[in-house]
């Protein structure tokens, strides 16, 4: 059968990845999607359905992620079909937090909720750039324009947040030196 052997392992590797990855995924969409969890489990499903039917290119299973999380952010920024916000039933009613945890939860709601304010392109400059701590050249390249455009989405974007009460003091307006993931 006419190229065969490139699928070879293709099945395995995939299933490897989206176990030890998926849950990292999943967050990232999350806060791109502002804290929507239907729509960002559709983003991260098709980045992902995307992933699989070119992990012949991708070359190595490191560069899969970086590859999910780029489909993910183009995906949200030119697909405007994913700006419906209506009501979405829940098969399941959340839990109740654990005591203690009020704080922390209150302020994770607030953020998704500052993020669903601004543009879907000046939030995934904020998650690429705070969350996955990528540098502004690596965003450029991500979302397919300038370093400038960069900078000027970020500060757009920290403008409208702290237009809207979140202090954003403690975010540094450099680029993070250091790289890694948060959820490792």
């Amino acid at each position: 059968m006419r190229g065969e052997g490139m699928w070879n392992g293709r099945d395995e590797a995939f299933t490897a990845f989206m176990a030890a990855r998926y849950g990292s995924l999943l967050r990232t969409a999350t806060l791109l999607t502002g804290g929507v969890r239907p729509r960002a489990e559709d983003l991260a499903q098709e980045a992902l359905l995307r992933t699989y039917r070119a992990w012949h290119r991708i070359g190595r299973l490191e560069a899969a992620e970086a590859y999910t999380r780029t489909t993910m952010v183009r995906l949200l920024v030119k697909d405007r079909r994913r700006r419906w916000n209506s009501e979405v039933p829940a098969e399941d009613l959340p839990e109740l937090p654990e005591p203690g945890h009020e704080e922390e939860v209150a302020t994770a709601v607030a953020v998704r909720e500052l993020l669903r304010t601004i543009p879907p392109a000046q939030r995934a400059v904020l998650v690429l750039r705070f969350y996955h701590q990528l540098t502004e050249r690596e965003i450029a390249d991500v979302l397919g324009c300038s370093p400038g455009t960069v900078k000027s989405r970020a500060a757009r974007a920290l403008a409208a947040l702290r237009a809207e009460g979140f202090s954003t003091t403690s975010v540094p307006d450099r680029e993070i030196p250091e790289r890694g993931h948060p959820d490792d």
